[in-house]
C-alpha cells in the first residue's frame, strides 16, 4: 500500500490550473469530514491485466530465454522466489498470519512486550577489562542504546565487583542487561542477581536475561562442565528460581549463532531454534514449572543476514512456528508470543573492504525491525578485524536509530504485512522449518543429533553449497569476490584481546565443536597470501590485461578481468589497449608479468585473439587466459595458445588458487 500522502505528492506533480483544482478539493476533503465526494482514483481507468497477460509480456521480453532460469531465484531451503506475487499465491481459506499482536504472533512483536517505541536498541560488550567495557557502556547509553548484552567469557569478570566495575553508573532498574555465559551462566547469573540486590533494585525493577543455553553452549565450545541431563536439570532449578525471585527476567536463551555460524541456512535456523526451545520446554516443566511459566522464561536469538526478505520472512515465521508448538504443548494464548533478540549475523561480516558492512548491517537490522524483533544488536563495521573503536560502535548504533526516530519504522505494526511476496515467503519458510524440526525429532531431539553428529553434517552440507555459489560468484560478496580493491587503505586494528578465563571441564559431555565461517573467508584467504607475497618480494603477483583494440572495444572484459582477478590479490595491470599483437607482446615483456589475459569484444577476439595468443605465447607468456565465453572458436582460440578462459558461471576461487601457485604465491 503506497504511504499516506503519496496522492498529494501526485497531485504536485501535475502540470496547469487542473492539477492546482484537484489539489484544492481533495485538501477540502480532508478538513470537512460531511464532504462525502470520494479523492481520485489515479487507477480507475487502467484495467487490470491478467496474470497470463502479464506472462505473455515477460515472454516477450525475454526473446526466449528461459522464464525460470532468469526470473525465478532459486534459495538454499529449496524455496524457488518468484518474480511476482498476488492474490493467486495466498491460501484461500485466509489469513494464516493473523493481526497484528495476535496468535500466531508472526505479524510483529508486539505481544511479546514491545513498547510504543518499537524494539530495544542493544549494544554488545565483550572487551577484555571491565573499565573499558563500562566505557563503552556509557557511551552507549547517552547516545541511544537501550540494553546491554555482556559477553561474560569474553570479559575478565571474576567477582561482583568486577561486574559492578563494567556496569558502574548504570542505572540497573532502567536499563535491561542480558547475559551470555556459556558455560559460566550459573556463576554470572548469581553475581548480575547479587549486584541487582547490593544496588536496592526491587524484583519487579530488574529487567535482563540470564541466557543459560546448555545445548547452544555444546554446539560452540564442544564441551560441557556437566552431563548434558544434569546440565539442563540446573537450567530448569535457575528458571524456577527466576520465575520465583525475578518476575522481568527470563532465565533460559535459545541462541542459534553457533548452527548459523556454521552455514545454517535459515530453515535448519528456524528448526534448530524449536527443537532446542522445545528439548527446554520440557526441561523446565520438568522441574517443577507450570507450562505458561515455563514458556514465560525462555527467549530466543537469532543472527540476522543481509538478505532483506528472506531474513523478513525468518523472524515472522520463527513466532508463527513457536506459537503452534506451545499451542500442542498447552500453552495460554498469552505464553505463545516468542521474544526475539536479533544480531546481525557474524558470517555476514568481512575483514577486507569492510566499509561494505555499514551496509550489509544496515539491511540486516532493517530487517529484523520489520520482522518484529523486541531487541536487535548491530556489529560494528570493523567488528571482524578486533576491538571496535568509538566510530564504528556509533554507526552501529546510529544505524538502528536512524531506522526508528527518521525512517519512523517502529512505528508501524507490520509494515511487511500485506505484502503477498513477504507473506507467501514467510509461510514457506515455515513449513521447510516444520519439515526439518520434525526429522530433529524424530531422530531424538536437539541433543540427541548434536551428539552423534548428524546434525553438524546437515550444516556442513549446506555451507558446502553456499562456499561453491560463493567461489563462482553466484552469491555476490561486494568488495570481496565483486569489486576489490586491493589497493584500499586497510582498516586496521589491535589483535582482540580475550579474558584468561577458566577453562571449562570437558567431563561432562564432548563433541567436536560447530565450525564458525564467514561468506569472505576463502576469498580473504587468498588476499592474505598475496599481502605476504607483496610484503616478501615488494610486489603484488601480477596479470597482464593484453586489451583488444580500443577503450570502447576491450573495457568491458578488461574491467571483468580485473576485477576477477584481484578478488584473489592478483593485481591487474592495465593500459588503453594494442592493435597490433607484436606491440602487446612488448609491452607484456616490458611490464614483468607472467601471465596474460586477452581482453576484448567478440568482434576484436574474432579478428584478433589468434595472432595475439601466438605473439604472446612467443615472448614467453606461462598462462595465457581470455576473458569470456569463446563458444565454437574454443579449440581455435586453444590452438593458438590460449590455456583457459575465464566466464560467468566458472570456479573463481579455484582459478585464482592455481593462478598464485604459478605465481609462487603459498596459498
Amino acid at each position: 500500500m503506497p504511504p499516506p500522502g503519496w496522492q498529494f505528492f501526485a497531485l504536485f506533480c501535475l502540470r496547469g490550473a487542473d492539477g492546482l483544482r484537484i489539489l484544492r478539493r481533495s485538501s477540502q476533503l480532508c478538513r470537512d469530514p460531511e464532504m462525502t465526494e470520494p479523492a481520485p482514483s489515479f487507477a480507475a481507468d487502467f484495467p487490470t491485466p491478467t496474470r497470463e497477460q502479464w506472462l505473455a509480456a515477460v515472454d516477450k521480453a525475454l526473446k526466449g530465454a528461459p522464464f525460470d532460469k532468469k526470473l525465478v531465484t532459486p534459495l538454499y531451503e529449496g524455496i524457488a522466489v518468484q518474480p511476482l506475487y498476488t492474490r493467486q499465491d495466498w491460501p484461500a481459506e485466509g489469513d494464516p498470519s493473523g493481526l497484528p499482536g495476535q496468535a500466531p504472533y508472526a505479524r510483529g512483536a508486539l505481544a511479546a512486550g514491545a513498547g510504543p517505541d518499537g524494539w530495544d536498541i542493544c549494544t554488545e560488550h565483550d572487551a577484555a577489562d571491565p573499565k573499558a567495557v563500562n566505557d563503552a557502556i556509557l557511551t552507549d547509553l547517552m547516545r541511544g542504546a537501550t540494553t546491554l548484552l555482556i559477553r561474560v567469557d569474553g570479559v575478565l569478570i571474576r567477582s561482583i565487583d568486577d561486574l559492578d566495575r563494567a556496569l558502574k553508573d548504570v542505572l540497573l532498574d532502567l536499563a535491561p542487561v542480558a547475559l551470555e555465559a556459556g558455560a559460566r551462566a550459573e556463576p554470572a547469573t548469581a553475581m548480575l542477581a547479587a549486584l541487582w540486590r547490593d544496588r536496592g533494585i526491587a524484583p519487579a525493577q530488574a529487567r535482563g536475561a540470564f541466557n543459560a543455553d546448555p545445548l547452544g553452549t555444546l554446539a560452540a565450545t564442544g564441551a560441557l562442565p556437566l552431563p548434558l541431563d544434569e546440565a539442563l536439570a540446573r537450567m530448569a532449578a535457575l528458571a524456577t528460581r527466576t520465575a520465583g525471585n525475578w518476575p522481568n527476567v527470563t532465565a533460559v536463551g535459545v541462541d542459534t549463532s553457533p548452527y548459523y555460524d556454521a552455514g545454517a541456512t535459515e530453515a535448519q535456523d528456524l528448526a534448530a531454534a524449536l527443537a532446542t526451545g522445545l528439548a527446554y520446554l520440557r526441561a523446565l516443566v520438568g522441574g517443577g514449572l507450570g507450562m505458561h511459566a515455563a514458556c514465560r522464561q525462555i527467549a530466543f536469538t537469532f543472527s540476522v543476514g543481509c538478505d532483506q526478505f528472506l531474513s523478513i520472512a525468518k523472524l515472522r515465521a520463527a513466532r508463527m512456528l513457536w506459537a503452534r508448538v506451545t499451542e500442542a504443548c498447552g500453552a495460554s494464548p498469552e505464553a505463545r508470543a516468542m521474544r526475539i533478540h536479533a544480531r546481525t549475523a557474524r558470517r555476514i561480516l568481512s575483514r577486507r573492504d569492510p566499509w561494505v558492512n555499514m551496509l550489509r548491517t544496515t539491511v540486516a537490522a532493517f530487517a529484523a525491525g520489520v520482522g518484529g524483533a523486541n531487541s536487535v544488536a548491530v556489529a560494528p563495521f570493523d567488528a571482524a578485524l578486533g576491538p571496535s573503536d568509538d566510530f564504528a560502535r556509533r554507526i552501529a548504533r546510529n544505524s538502528q536509530i536512524l531506522l526508528k526516530e527518521e525512517s519512523s519504522l517502529a512505528k508501524v505494526a507490520d509494515p511487511a504485512g500485506g505484502s503477498w511476496y513477504v507473506e507467501t515467503l514467510t509461510r514457506q519458510l515455515a513449513e521447510a522449518a516444520w519439515t526439518l524440526f520434525q526429522d530433529i525429532e524424530g531422530r531424538g531431539g536437539m541433543a540427541a543429533v548434536l551428539v552423534d553428529g548428524w546434525w553438524a553434517g546437515q550444516l556442513a552440507e549446506s555451507w558446502a553449497a553456499r562456499e561453491k555459489n560463493i567461489a563462482r560468484r553466484r552469491d555476490s560478496l561486494t568488495g570481496i569476490n565483486e569489486f576489490p580493491d586491493i589497493l584500499e587503505h586497510p582498516v586496521e586494528r589491535p589483535s582482540p584481546a580475550f579474558a584468561d578465563s577458566v577453562e571449562a571441564e570437558t567431563s561432562g559431555c564432548s563433541i567436536p565443536p560447530l565450525p564458525r565461517h564467514r561468506h569472505g573467508e576463502s576469498f580473504e584467504a587468498l588476499r592474505d597470501a598475496a599481502d605476504a607475497h607483496k610484503a616478501a618480494t615488494g610486489a603484488w603477483p601480477a596479470v597482464f590485461l593484453a586489451n583488444l583494440g580500443c577503450v570502447a572495444q576491450h573495457t568491458a572484459r578488461a574491467t571483468y578481468a580485473k576485477n576477477f582477478f584481484e578478488a584473489g590479490g592478483i593485481q591487474a595491470l592495465g593500459n588503453n589497449g594494442f592493435q597490433d599483437a607484436e606491440t602487446c607482446a612488448q609491452a607484456f615483456r616490458d611490464s614483468g608479468a607472467r601471465i596474460a589475459v586477452l581482453c576484448g569484444g567478440d568482434a576484436q577476439y574474432e579478428d584478433m585473439a589468434e595472432a595475439f595468443a601466438r605473439a604472446l605465447k612467443a615472448v614467453g607468456v606461462g598462462t595465457l587466459f581470455l576473458a569470456g565465453n569463446p563458444g565454437e572458436k574454443r579449440d581455435a582460440y586453444a590452438a593458438a595458445g590460449v590455456d583457459c578462459f575465464i566466464a560467468v558461471g566458472g570456479d573463481v576461487l579455484s582459478i585464482l588458487r592455481s593462478t598464485l601457485a604459478d605465481l609462487g604465491v603459498s596459498v
